[in-house]
Parts: structure tokens; C-alpha cells; sequence
């Protein structure tokens, strides 16, 4: 079982890969990994490359096989990291769930928690949010306690608790970015309880701040477009267009700002302060619904201002533009129900990355993208289309896995052949080498030494040429002309004794050292062919078992394919099933839009009609 330290480094990698901004200074601070298992580095060095499909897969592959034994908890956290990156939350979360319970420190399970319940948030889960929150026990860093007390009051308000939400964000304290937010967000709590007023005081305050940043300045427009709305609705329309005007003109809620601005003007009878930001508007994307009212707030207000025949050309602009629009988003809807529009668009877009982090660099060309763009501006589009995208991909790696079964089958019948080559010439080799009769010389030997030792026969380890000098002295010993009764003999005699005493002294001083060193030699062969016989068992085991292997890599080989088959069509009915869910939502979004516009369309006849029967009238009173 791996320390919480091994565990809280691997768990920073993870977070790495969800959330890069918040985490990376952990992941530096963390101790490296020790990599312990081969199979374990291959799945690190892709988790590194962002390559997370091919890492997914090895990991799994590799604990099925047990090969990530040193790795067990490491790999698992990864692998739950991992999932999170393809919104697998729940098995993520079960992965999570199990071996953060006891195996590391209170801090970075807490920690763990929260990421959990804010993708859970992103995901729609309020439930399963609220509850991972309610599992963090101890206090998080400060600026993730302020995101984490922002995540509950959101969840409060999304849940239409709006009391506990009003209490909680209430009690917010500091003045960092997160307490402009907490403003807004109470704000907003405050005007769907009702509590106009109360809400006025506190949009007003964020409405009036000296942004110092961009998100800052975008949310300071949310304030002022909130309140004037709120205002608006309340009756307020002098007090409400203070605020709207606070609004950037280039900013994202300028169309909804300018509207509002008119509607104020147009509440206190001043049409022709009305038509200033609605013409503004007029010129503006037809898509947004802002821009389509303000063409029916133009005619409407000159018709206030007796602009009669001003008036009805421009509800006949409105009609024609309205018109126009319709057929587009009929086009539009036809393609996307042809079912070629995401096919289209996945060739359009390489799939060199997938998961959670995927975003789109550039729109696909085309009369629908000026129509995605506003569709990816739906979260449930956006999840939807990272999905079928990532079902794309694997189907891809389907396909091409089931390319390399032919491979691998070729690969196969080539070994095969091989070895049907090899086996003969091995089985005459193994044939030549007589194991028994060397086990059995080798036993010889064994007496051999033990007899020389007992007698000490210590001429038996002569070397070769000290033996065939003993036979020499030996021989000069038995010349007849050293047995004359002579000096000169008994001399010679004399140097010979000496010589082979010498001879004799040497080889029973070395006696007992190669003795041992004999033994020694024998000892190892011995060894050696204990080696041999088991490695011939084993190579007789292998020559046994390779036709079995050889069968049954044959069969995992010719089964891969009807198993990648399978799963083809397993992707290939998820890919339908998520392009119908997709084509759902990008229809229903398109037909919402050419709902509202027929709607537009019929207040413009009918204001268009009463505009000619007004002038009519008019015409028979001045005859």
C-alpha cells in the first residue's frame, strides 16, 4: 500500500489534467513518482502527451494482467482522473470515493471533494454537488473555501432556495473578486425572491465599481443589465435606464442593454429617445432576440410618433427580414436532420484531442455556423458535441485496431514458420548432447577424487609435465651403469634421489590445494549441468507447449476481430443514439428561434394591417 504522499503526488497529476490554472504549483511542489513498473511509465508518458484515450486503455490493460502491482492505488487515482477528463464523473467518483476514504491526508480529500462537486455542478448534477460539498470536513485553501461557498450558494439558487441562499451569500466576507460576485449572485437571489428593492441597492453598488480587469468589467455589466431589467419589470423604467447605460456598447450584453434602454424610454412616452438605440440595434446580428424585437420596436414607436408611412415600411422590413431568416433556419434544419452535419463537421475539426478540455478553435464553414456559434453557447450542446466527438475517435481506433488484426495474424503464421524451420535442426542438437553420460562422468570423477584423497595419492594431481618428469627420474633410477660400485655412480645416484625429493616435496605441498581446487571445478560442473538438465526441461516444456500457444494465439487473434466488430457497432449505435440527442437540441434551438420569429412576424402583420386601417380611416375622413 503506497503512502499518502505517493498518493497526494499522483492525485496532483490528476488534478493537472482537470484543472491546470489551480493546480500546477501543487503538481511542481509534489515529490516525483518513482516508477516501479514498466507498464506504469508507458501509461505516464502518454497521460503526459494529453494522449488520455490510449492511456485509458493501457491502464486497464495493464490491470488485467496484474502488471501494475507497485502501482496499485497510483494508477487507479490516475485512471479516476482520467475518466473525469471524458465527464466519466460517476465512475470517477466511485474510484475516488474508494481510496481517498482512508489512504491520504484530510487536505487533498477535501480538496478532491470539491473538484468533484464543481464538475458535478457544471454537469447539472445539483444533488450529487451538494453532497460531495457536504463531504469536505476540514477548511479548503482560501481562495477554493470562497469558490466552494460560491458553488453552494449557486446550487442554493439554482434549487430556488433563495432564503438560505440570501443568508449564506450575506455572510460573505473580504473584498476580493469572489465578494463581487457573491454580490451579484445575492442580487440576483434577492430579485427572484421579490425583494426588488433590496436587490436594487446591491446591483446598483456592484453596478457603479472601477472594474480593474476584463471579468471584472463583464460582470459589472451583468450588474447594471440585472438591475435595469429588474427595474424594469418593477415598474421603475426612470430609474432603470441609469443602469443600462452603464452597459459597454461593445460588450456581450449590449443588444439586451440597448433594448431595455428604448423599452425605458418608450415607458415615459419618449419614442424619440426610443428609436436611438433601436435603430442602433436594427443593424445588429438578426439572430439575437433582441435585435429581432427592436425591428418591431422601430415601427411601433414612429407609429406613436404618427410616422405612419414610416412605420409600415418598416414592419414590411421586418416581415421580409423575418422571412428570410425562416427560410435560413429551414435549410438549416433540414441539413442537421439529414444527419451529414456532424459528420461533416468532425472531418472539418482533426481529432487530435478529446475529453473535457476540448474546445473549438474555429467554426466549420458554412451557412450553419453563424447558427453553432449560438448553439455552442448552450452547455448541453457543447458536452453533447465533446461526446460524439470522442465516440468518433474511438470508433477511428477501432477501425484501426481491426486493421492490425491481419497483422498480427501475419505476424503470427511467420513465427510459426519459423519455428517449424528451427525445430528439426534443435531437436538433432538436444539429440548430440548426452546430459546422462556427463552426469555419470561427472559422478566418476567424484569417486575418482574421493579414492586419490583417501589414499593420498598426491602423484594422481601431477600436472602433465611434472608427471612425465617423475617418469623420467624414475627411469634414470633404474639405468644398470648407476648399480656399479663406483664414485661417480653413486654421485648421479645421489643427484637423482635429490631431484625427485624435490619433485616429491612439491607435489605433496600442492597436494591439498588442488584437491580443493578440483572439488571446486567439479562442484560447478555439477552445478552447470543441474542448469542443463532443468534448462532442457524447460525447452522440452517449451516444444511442447508452443503448438498449444500457437493455437491459442491463433483463436485470440481470429476472435479480435468479431470482438472489435462488436464494439464498432456498440459505438456505432451510441454515435447515432448522440447525433439524434444532438440534432434534438440543435433543432429544437433552431425551431424556438423560427418560432419566435413567426411569431414576430404575425405581430407585424397585425400591427401592419392596423396601420392600414388607420390610414384608411383617415383617408375616408379627409374625403
Amino acid at each position: 500500500m503506497p503512502n499518502g504522499r505517493s498518493i497526494a503526488a499522483t492525485l496532483s497529476l490528476c488534478l493537472v489534467l482537470l484543472f491546470p490554472p489551480t493546480t500546477t504549483r501543487a503538481a511542481d511542489d509534489s515529490e516525483p513518482i518513482v516508477v516501479k513498473d514498466a507498464h506504469y511509465g508507458e501509461v505516464l508518458f502518454y497521460f503526459y502527451q494529453e494522449d488520455y484515450f490510449p492511456a485509458i486503455v493501457r491502464t486497464l490493460a495493464a490491470q488485467s494482467q496484474s502488471s501494475l502491482d507497485n502501482h496499485i492505488d497510483e494508477s487507479e487515482l490516475l485512471l479516476g482522473g482520467m475518466y473525469l477528463s471524458y465527464g466519466h464523473h460517476l465512475e470517477a467518483a466511485r474510484i475516488f470515493e474508494r481510496l481517498l476514504a482512508n489512504n491520504v491526508n484530510p487536505e487533498v480529500r477535501d480538496r478532491t471533494w470539491f473538484f468533484l462537486a464543481k464538475i458535478w455542478k457544471q454537469r447539472g448534477y445539483l444533488q450529487q454537488s451538494q453532497q460531495a460539498l457536504d463531504r469536505i470536513q476540514g477548511e479548503l485553501p482560501k481562495n477554493l473555501q470562497r469558490e466552494a461557498l460560491m458553488l453552494r450558494a449557486q446550487i442554493l439558487i439554482d434549487n430556488r432556495e433563495y432564503d438560505q441562499a440570501i443568508a449564506l451569500l450575506q455572510s460573505w466576507k473580504g473584498k476580493t473578486e469572489w465578494a463581487s460576485y457573491a454580490k451579484f449572485n445575492l442580487g440576483v437571489a434577492l430579485v427572484r425572491n421579490g425583494q426588488v428593492d433590496a436587490a436594487a441597492k446591491i446591483l446598483a453598488d456592484l453596478g457603479d465599481m472601477d472594474p480593474f480587469n476584463e471579468e471584472l468589467t463583464s460582470l459589472r455589466d451583468k450588474a447594471n443589465l440585472a438591475l435595469g431589467y429588474a427595474l424594469l419589470q418593477d415598474g421603475q423604467a426612470a430609474a432603470a435606464k441609469p443602469a443600462l447605460q452603464r452597459v459597454r456598447l461593445d460588450g456581450p450584453f449590449s443588444n439586451k442593454a440597448l433594448l431595455g434602454v428604448g423599452w425605458a424610454d418608450a415607458e415615459n412616452e419618449s419614442y424619440q429617445r426610443a428609436l436611438v438605440p433601436w435603430m442602433e440595434l436594427r443593424s445588429r446580428d438578426l439572430l439575437d432576440s433582441a435585435v429581432q424585437e427592436s425591428m418591431l420596436a422601430i415601427p411601433y414607436a414612429l407609429a406613436k410618433l404618427d410616422s405612419i408611412s414610416q412605420a409600415a415600411d418598416h414592419y414590411l422590413n421586418a416581415i421580409e427580414a423575418f422571412y428570410e431568416e425562416s427560410n435560413r433556419l429551414d435549410r438549416t434544419i433540414g441539413h442537421i436532420e439529414s444527419g451529414s452535419f456532424f459528420d461533416e463537421f468532425v472531418e472539418d475539426n482533426p481529432l487530435d484531442s478529446t475529453g473535457w478540455y476540448w474546445r473549438m478553435e474555429e467554426l466549420p464553414e458554412g451557412p450553419e455556423a453563424r447558427y453553432l456559434f449560438h448553439l455552442l453557447s448552450t452547455h448541453a450542446f457543447q458536452e453533447g458535441l465533446k461526446n460524439y466527438r470522442d465516440l468518433s475517435y474511438m470508433h477511428r481506433n477501432l477501425d484501426e485496431w481491426q486493421q492490425s488484426v491481419d497483422v498480427y495474424g501475419n505476424m503470427l503464421d511467420t513465427r510459426k514458420q519459423a519455428y517449424d524451420d528451427r525445430l528439426p535442426r534443435a531437436q538433432a542438437a538436444l539429440a548430440r548432447a548426452d546430459l546422462d553420460g556427463m552426469v555419470d562422468r561427472k559422478l566418476e570423477f567424484d569417486s575418482l577424487l574421493n579414492d586419490i584423497e583417501e589414499s593420498n595419492d598426491w602423484l594422481a594431481l601431477a600436472t602433465e609435465q611434472e608427471f612425465e618428469m617423475w617418469g623420467e627420474i624414475t627411469g634414470l633410477e633404474a639405468t644398470p651403469s648407476l648399480q656399479a660400485n663406483i664414485p661417480e655412480a653413486a654421485e648421479v645416484s645421489d643427484k637423482i634421489a635429490l631431484l625427485k625429493g624435490v619433485l616429491q616435496w612439491n607435489l605433496e605441498k600442492s597436494f591439498k590445494e588442488r584437491l580443493w581446487r578440483i572439488r571446486r571445478d567439479l562442484r560447478e560442473t555439477g552445478e552447470a549441468l543441474v542448469e542443463t538438465q532443468r534448462a532442457r526441461r524447460q525447452i522440452d516444456e517449451s516444444m511442447r507447449r508452443q503448438p498449444i500457444e500457437f493455437v491459442e494465439f491463433s483463436d485470440r487473434v481470429n476472435g479480435l476481430d468479431p470482438r472489435i466488430e462488436g464494439m464498432k457497432i456498440r459505438v456505432e449505435d451510441e454515435m447515432s443514439a448522440h447525433r439524434a440527442y444532438l440534432q434534438s437540441i440543435a433543432v429544437g434551438e433552431l425551431q424556438a428561434q423560427k418560432e419566435r420569429l413567426d411569431v414576430y412576424t404575425i405581430q407585424a402583420r397585425f400591427a401592419l394591417a392596423a396601420i392600414y386601417d388607420i390610414a384608411a380611416t383617415v383617408g375616408e375622413v379627409s374625403e
